[in-house]
């Protein structure tokens, strides 16, 4: 894992010393366990690197091929090995000791710009292919290291970060407001819909599934990868489905364990995150090898708000699931003194742009410092589950039943849904029409319409013309997804490349400051295209919704979790609680934002005032899930970014 770098004169002028050490003495604030450069004429290229994997060890970057006149500097752990040690003939003795780097050098070698294609793990590379006097380099299919580059007519500048960039004599921190005027308008989680773009004007950002081609004739970005739905899987039997999962899972898994360090995961009571521990824990135990496991409680005074079909501590399925399973070392962290508020500005130097997600930012950053303590080398997640090894909605499913007049099915699977997970056997039948046929809530409306208010200002979203350059990407003017349709909603989340983009920038620069890789088995492309091919039949069936995982952990997790269809954990319930000791100054300084002239260039000041005069008397934790409230939280972290870094 590395922080890379570095510069490509384009115009062939030898690039300035003393540009390299800028590069360079921004990242020395990341722990190293190496730092290297490499220059030749035109090119500087830079690593900080942190050793994870026992390759990593011994890896020199960048590193300079000399047979192939080839030099790369990589962020990049690949985890099919084994598949490419046989297509690119890699002797036997080598293959314990080839790097990542390395390899990624033999694939560039022999497929070119399509080598993309043929790696597999979470990766950001830069090649300087020295016979065609050209640099190449590529994100992973999900983007999960980030490469920000600057270029004009001259120069070519690149990084993991933006702050070595922004240093150059020759970049500058202008506010980018197509980009301000995305984050604003989309009232989604994620911060851009067009991730080619930064807070920045001139920094840009090599966006998921692309590589990118720097030569005489300019920058040339392509996309070289689409998670498509392929051909239907069609096995015997049900058995047999099982099994195709759980050996395509156990591979991903497995790949992600490569570490000399400690291997730890985060455990909620739910499916995702247990099959990943269950998964991990029984493959580490056979090489007699403990997994940690980081579990997120609330604090010890929270007086738990959420309704009961909701659970904010979810310490008993926890316990469970790690009892059930055995050889774990659990760590119950609810980060005392810890809260949203207090770790906005901390948050915004690791980000680097405003971020959305403040429910949990306090405690995703502390499992990573915990992380660090423990010498965790792979920090595990199922946090993409929901949409892969997890997949299958029973509503949406019998909807599809509803539509194709299957009646004796959807009636059988309605009584045992009932019988599962409670109510009356027909009595979610106008819940199932209405998901059908979206048009009833057009005109007989059961209740009022969901809508997070639009904090963009209407003049600035003119003047941008935001709305107009969203509905390209499937947003409407409310600043939302247009389709309710959950498997068109799904095909455009693999089509599309923003939805994970703020979580992969967190993830990315949270690693840096610790030293840690959190990996997600359940983002494997092999496991996202096998459960793509997967007929729906197997995600829902006999009143059992994602389905198929949970026959695929039978034995793996314990009864209670694996069949629980009534009770969803809800992690940082509790983000409001911690907030109570600061409300004054929270209010005091919203106040502050409410009458600042830059500010409501961008924001609705109404909106600001309407929320205010909403939430100004008193904290009350119930409101943790109050637009108002989100909208207060969302408008403070841009304020504070604004005053700081733009």
């Amino acid at each position: 894992m590395s922080a890379i770098t570095g510069i490509f004169q384009i115009d062939q002028e030898a690039i300035p010393i003393e540009h390299g050490r800028m590069l360079m003495s921004c990242l020395e604030k990341f722990p190293a366990d190496r730092a290297g450069v490499w220059s030749s004429g035109c090119v500087f290229l830079g690593c900080h690197a942190q050793h994870i994997t026992p390759e990593s060890v011994h890896e020199v970057l960048p590193h300079y091929d000399s047979e192939r006149r080839l030099a790369i500097t990589a962020d990049a752990i690949i985890d099919n090995r084994d598949a490419l040690f046989h297509q690119l003939q890699v002797e036997h003795g080598r293959r314990s000791t080839l790097t990542d780097s390395e390899l990624i050098i033999l694939a560039y070698d022999k497929w070119g710009d399509e080598a993309p294609n043929h790696l597999i793990g979470d990766y950001a590379f830069m090649i300087w292919d020295e016979r065609r006097h050209r640099l190449f380099g590529a994100r992973d299919f999900s983007g999960s290291r980030t490469l920000y580059y600057y270029a004009d007519h001259r120069r070519f500048a690149f990084c993991t970060v933006m702050e070595p960039i922004l240093a150059l004599p020759y970049t500058g921190r202008e506010l980018n407001e197509q980009w301000l005027a995305q984050y604003l308008a989309i009232t989604a989680s994620v911060d851009t819909a067009d991730v080619s773009i930064t807070p920045y004007i001139g920094i840009e950002q090599l966006p998921p599934s692309h590589s990118i081609a720097i030569d005489g004739n300019g920058v040339s970005v392509k996309r070289y990868c689409r998670v498509v739905t392929g051909e239907r899987l069609k096995l015997k039997s049900d058995e047999e489905y099982v099994e195709a999962f759980r050996d395509v899972f156990q591979q991903a898994v497995t790949s992600r364990l490569r570490t000399y360090r400690g291997v730890a995961s985060h455990l909620s009571g739910g499916l995702d995150s247990g099959s990943v521990v269950s998964f991990a824990a029984n493959k580490l135990k056979a090489e007699s090898k403990t997994l940690h496991t980081f579990s997120y409680i609330p604090t010890n005074d929270f007086q738990d708000y959420t309704p009961k079909y909701l659970m904010a501590d979810e310490r008993p399925y926890i316990r469970s699931i790690v009892q059930h399973i055995g050889g774990i070392n659990d760590h119950y962290l609810d980060f005392e003194g810890k809260d949203s508020f207090s770790n906005i500005d901390s948050l915004l130097c690791v980000m680097e742009m405003p971020y959305k997600f403040f429910e949990n930012s306090f405690w995703v950053q502390g499992m990573f410092e915990k992380g660090q303590q423990e010498d965790i080398g792979v920090m595990l997640s199922g946090a993409r589950g929901n949409l892969s090894i997890s997949w299958g909605s029973a509503l949406d499913y019998y909807a599809t039943l509803l539509k194709g007049m299957r009646w004796f099915r959807l009636v059988h699977e309605l009584h045992h849904y009932s019988i599962n997970a409670g109510g009356a056997r027909l009595g979610r039948l106008p819940i199932v029409a209405r998901v059908a046929f979206p048009v009833m809530d057009r005109i007989f409306p059961s209740t009022a319409p969901y809508r997070f208010p639009t904090l963009i200002n209407r003049q600035f979203a003119k003047r941008t013309d935001v709305f107009n350059k969203l509905r390209d990407y499937g947003l409407d003017h409310t600043g939302w997804f247009s389709t309710t349709n959950l498997y068109k909603q799904r095909k455009l989340h693999y089509d599309d490349v923003f939805h994970w983009n703020a979580t992969n920038t967190l993830v990315t620069k949270l690693s840096l400051r610790h030293a840690l890789w959190q990996r997600d088995p359940t983002n494997d492309i092999r496991v996202i295209r096998f459960c793509l091919s997967v007929p729906e039949e197997q995600y829902v069936r006999n009143g059992v919704d994602r389905a198929l995982i949970r026959r695929s952990t039978q034995n793996m997790l314990p009864d209670q979790v694996r069949l629980n269809q009534r009770i969803r954990g809800v992690q940082g319930a509790d983000w409001l609680h911690r907030m109570v000791p600061y409300w004054d100054s929270f209010i005091g300084e919203l106040q502050q934002l409410s009458t600042d002239s830059r500010m409501l260039e961008f924001v609705d000041g109404e909106v600001i005032k309407t929320a205010l005069s909403k939430m100004r008397d008193k904290a009350d934790p119930k409101l943790a899930t109050d637009p108002d409230c989100r909208i207060l939280m969302r408008s403070l972290i841009l304020y504070r970014y604004l005053k700081k870094f733009a």
